[in-house]
């Protein structure tokens, strides 16, 4: 699925980020930035060791942020490590974290002049945030940024199984109806 938000493309898509030859591709880290399970498990095993190589340098990440690093040996150029939010119930300033992880990532990707990034769903793994609550919240996000920052082109979410992708589909018809 595509939409065209003022002169940039959010896309939907079923499968697996590290694929994506995009020029950055979105890593859901945990604050050590050092490697763990999922889409980071993932992204770090692709991408080789020169990502954590770097990622050793950064110091970590706070949650809610983004820190970005050479792409290795993935097809996209860079990685953006960002550290969504972990589900306590919606009390512990979840949703401004999430918020704030997809803008603090496209503003990494300005920084580096990706015209192009790849998003996973950002905390709904392990972290447990409900898929359909943070589809709504990133996809906001992310209009809302494109709409007043014409320098990114696309915005790929590539999405690993057919319920995410259900509840971003239903989340981006919502959210441009």
């Amino acid at each position: 699925m595509r939409v065209i938000i003022d002169s940039s493309v959010i896309e939907l898509v079923q499968g697996d980020i590290t694929g994506q030859a995009t020029d950055a591709i979105v890593n859901a880290a945990n604050r050590s930035l050092l490697g763990g399970g999922g889409v980071d498990g993932a992204i770090h095993r692709v991408g080789g060791p020169a990502i954590l190589e770097e990622c050793r340098k950064l110091g970590g990440c706070k949650t809610g942020e983004a820190k970005v690093t050479g792409g290795g040996n993935l097809g996209a150029r860079f990685v953006i490590h960002a550290v969504g939010p972990v589900w306590r119930g919606g009390h512990s300033d979840e949703e401004q974290l999430l918020k704030n992880v997809y803008r603090n990532s496209l503003e990494r990707a300005r920084e580096v002049n990706a015209k192009t990034v790849s998003f996973p769903s950002i905390s709904t793994g392990a972290y447990s945030y409900p898929v359909h609550q943070a589809a709504h919240t990133a996809l906001k996000e992310v209009k809302d940024f494109l709409s007043s920052h014409q320098s990114i082109e696309l915005v790929r979410f590539v999405l690993f199984d057919c319920d995410t992708y259900g509840a971003y589909e239903r989340a981006l018809n919502e959210l441009v109806s």
